[in-house]
């Protein structure tokens, strides 16, 4: 009995050392892995002025991507984004996520916030979207634009002037109340103060003054694509009154409203928004 029991004792011994055990073959645990990305630090210039923006790319190599161009909001950085970013490139997409010039205090493109107005964000959407379609890595055909708040509004006003190059386009609670906000204020040049606040930041009087030059319905017609708007029911800046006039407005939009949220989305809300716009935007690949 003992000789047996020794036995055992060392056949236990030598199963217990590192790679002699025996297991049974674990069960899938039916979570799937989530895809790693790369990302690289990419600047295009408008003008002299330099745009610093981060590209997210698949895992998979591959020489073209479909495009998405990530537009933040108001007084902030492409770190609202980022999260969204990094989900696209997950999906397949490259993803460039920038910050505005002078679009944030803590943005690290040029420029300050007293320069900064929805018409000069256009025009750096605008050379951002010619230094994208100048990559090799770009299916030109498969471009698309996604904004939250004021850069939804901005992303919809250049996608209505270059409607060829942008396949589809994806708004988060789009901040078309920014017209109409402006024409409350003094916007008339010759009495209007040189600085404005607005939400705790300092804009200089062209923010004003560029928004209340234009209506931003009278545009956003011209976009004739596929267009998704995503918007809180409870959002206490934009009232949703505005994307339901946009729906309206655009040739071929849908709205979808998120029960409860507010202006930015954040757990569930956000994580169903980011797969909704992936799921939009693979519908629309050519």
């Amino acid at each position: 009995m003992k000789k047996l029991t020794a036995g055992l004792l060392t056949l236990l011994l030598i199963l217990s050392l590192p790679g002699c055990s025996e297991t049974a073959p674990s069960e899938p645990s039916g979570e799937e892995k989530t895809p790693e990305i790369r990302t690289e630090e990419k600047l295009y210039y408008n003008g002299d002025a330099k745009i610093y923006g981060v590209l997210y790319l698949p895992e998979e190599v591959r020489d073209t991507y479909p495009v998405v161009i990530l537009s933040h909001g108001f007084g902030v950085t492409h770190g609202v984004v980022d999260e969204y970013a990094k989900y696209f490139a997950q999906r397949g997409f490259a993803a460039y996520a920038f910050d505005y010039p002078g679009g944030g205090s803590a943005s690290q493109s040029d420029g300050d916030l007293l320069h900064m107005s929805v018409l000069t964000e256009a025009g750096d959407l605008n050379a951002v979207i010619d230094g994208i379609l100048g990559e090799s890595f770009t299916q030109k055909e498969n471009l698309f634009l996604m904004g939250e708040s004021q850069g939804g509004f901005v992303s919809s006003y250049v996608a209505a002037q270059r409607p060829e190059d942008v396949r589809a386009l994806m708004l988060l609670y789009p901040a078309y109340v920014i017209c109409d906000e402006a024409l409350e204020r003094d916007h008339d040049p010759d009495t209007m103060p040189e600085t404005d606040t607005l939400m705790g930041t300092t804009v200089g009087k062209i923010y004003t003054l560029d928004a209340a030059s234009f209506d931003i319905y009278d545009v956003i017609g011209s976009y004739t694509g596929d267009v998704l708007i995503l918007h809180g029911t409870k959002d206490p800046l934009v009232p949703l009154s505005y994307s339901e006039k946009a729906v309206e407005t655009f040739p071929s939009a849908v709205l979808e409203t998120v029960e409860g949220a507010g202006h930015g989305f954040t757990g569930k809300n956000r994580n169903q928004a980011k797969t909704r716009m992936a799921d939009f935007a693979e519908e629309h690949l050519s």
